[in-house]
């Protein structure tokens, strides 16, 4: 008997449907086609064991498996569920009535127990997509999968309660999960807050600029100075994720396996902290098994890559490109997949060697060949996509031995809030762009036209430090979010005065003694 029961594949972030069709016939086989990974094809002393343990007896014909479409390479143990139920319907131990109601994935322990798997939610998504009922995963995965509405998710515990259920013998309720009203409910609590950061004004200030604009942000100091401390406070000025961005970011964690058991929706921006010896492959994303890297993973969040210049080059470059298109395109020879990596970089490194170049009381020790041979570690390209760049100095003691707090987060974030929603009404009618960070020239030409006075600012900035033409636009776009932060319809020369002093590393004269 031939029996056929659906199932998906991940490609990129998105769900493909896959049948898994199962045939029992004369003989003593068991054979799996249709490009099955390792993971899959041990999946036979899986079933085997977990057919036995759940009161059925595995057939002692010939079985053969085929996972459909053949030219699709099937991975991971998602696979052990379907392929246990087809095996019993094609020996007739169960009734295949239902199978084409539902999708059906999950792993099998030796017990029959279902293990939570990967990328259930775009997997539901793609349910949803074909009109069908609904679908059947682990009870570890059904809150993730109920996200999507409109779908009967059965979170079942093991491979009985999955026969019982589709043999009518038994009808558990379906769970469900209210979206919007979970996420407006979502209450986002920061363990790090800009409250706790003495002095340090002007920087707090700029990072207020970038997160307001969606900018770059790149702070140049030396150790103890505390870039990592505030870095690590910008998710609590942030402006909270929207539905579709929240939708977006839990379906790439999900493809990764990040979501913890019993998750629903991402409501906090993500945060990612690599260390600098990750490879190009762990950042960007692929290997044998593609999966998304860690600028997918910061996808709609922030990128934070501390001792910048001690990241590999190689690694570094890779960068370029997503940083300017906002997705990766990985293409091998076996597959080319392409995943979203909007996100928004931090860097933070010392300005030398030693790292007391320009510090105000302790003496540099780093040749000025030293100094520059260290800054060239960060290529020209790389730089030109960081919008601010910061010099940091430390806290006098003085300011460290007051009482008084400085600024809450909360307050931050609510200037922030403002401006991007001025940015979201501007910027209506253009697709895939939500904040000044990405404008094109053309916006730019059209939406960052200062006044007179603020464009000889900026004249007299390009000529007196020498910067680069790369500056001209990323000054414009940050002065735009200023202006913006001060609910300008227009850049004032006040606001063209701010931005030109974040390009500290465009000046021609920085880094010489």
């Amino acid at each position: 008997m031939l029996v056929k029961i659906l199932g998906a594949a991940l490609q990129g972030i998105d769900a493909i449907p896959i049948t898994v069709e199962v045939l029992a016939d004369a003989g003593f086989q068991f054979v799996m086609v249709g490009l099955p990974d390792t993971a899959v094809k041990e999946s036979a002393e899986r079933v085997t064991s977990a057919i036995g343990q759940s009161g059925f007896d595995f057939p002692r014909k010939k079985v053969v498996v085929n996972m459909a479409p053949a030219d699709v390479r099937k991975e991971g143990s998602a696979y052990d569920l379907p392929i246990a139920l087809g095996v019993l319907a094609a020996d007739g131990q169960i009734s295949p009535r239902h199978f084409g109601e539902f999708l059906i994935m999950g792993e099998l322990s030796l017990d029959g127990t279902l293990l939570p798997v990967k990328g259930i939610l775009p997997m539901s998504i793609m349910a949803r997509a074909m009109k069908l009922r609904g679908i059947i995963v682990p009870a570890a995965n059904a809150t993730e999968a109920a996200v999507v509405n409109n779908l009967e998710v059965y979170g079942m515990n093991n491979l009985r309660e999955v026969i019982d259920f589709l043999q009518d013998v038994s009808a558990p309720q379906p769970t469900v999960v209210n979206t919007r009203e979970e996420f407006g409910r979502a209450y986002e609590s920061f363990d790090f807050d800009f409250v706790d950061v003495k002095g340090q004004e002007s920087v707090k200030r700029a990072f207020e600029v970038a997160c307001a604009g969606g900018h770059n942000i790149l702070l140049v100091g030396p150790p103890g100075s505390g870039k990592s401390m505030m870095a690590k406070r910008l998710p609590s000025i942030l402006p909270p994720l929207t539905l579709p961005e929240a939708l977006e970011t839990t379906k790439i964690h999900s493809v990764a396996g990040r979501l913890k058991g019993g998750s629903t929706l991402m409501t906090t921006r993500p945060f990612r902290a690599p260390h600098h010896t990750i490879s190009p492959v762990a950042l960007v994303g692929g290997g044998s098994n593609p999966m998304p890297g860690e600028i997918s993973l910061a996808h709609n969040g922030v990128l934070f890559l501390d001792e910048f210049p001690e990241f590999s080059r190689s690694v570094l470059e890779v960068m370029r490109q997503p940083l300017e298109d906002r997705h990766i395109n990985i293409s091998r020879a076996k597959y080319s997949i392409d995943y979203p990596a909007g996100f928004m970089l931090v860097a933070s490194m010392n300005p030398c060697p030693c790292g007391y170049y320009n510090h105000p009381t302790k003496e540099c020790t780093c040749t000025q060949m030293q100094v520059q041979r260290y800054l060239s570690r960060i290529s020209g390209p790389l730089l030109d996509r960081i919008d601010l760049q910061v010099e940091i100095m430390p806290v006098p003691f003085k300011e460290l031995q007051e009482l008084h707090t400085g600024e809450s987060s909360a307050s931050i974030r609510e200037r922030v809030i403002k401006a991007r929603k001025i940015q979201a009404e501007r910027y209506a009618g253009e697709n895939n762009i939500h904040c000044n960070a990405q404008m094109t020239p053309r916006l730019i030409a059209r939406w960052a036209r200062p006044e007179p006075e603020a464009m000889a600012i900026l004249e007299q900035a390009m000529t007196r430090f020498d910067m680069s033409a790369r500056a001209y636009d990323r000054i414009l776009k940050v002065a735009r979010t200023i202006a913006d932060l001060d609910a300008s319809p227009t850049i004032k020369p006040l606001h063209m005065h701010e931005a030109v002093s974040y390009r500290n590393l465009d000046r021609s004269t920085w880094g010489l003694k």
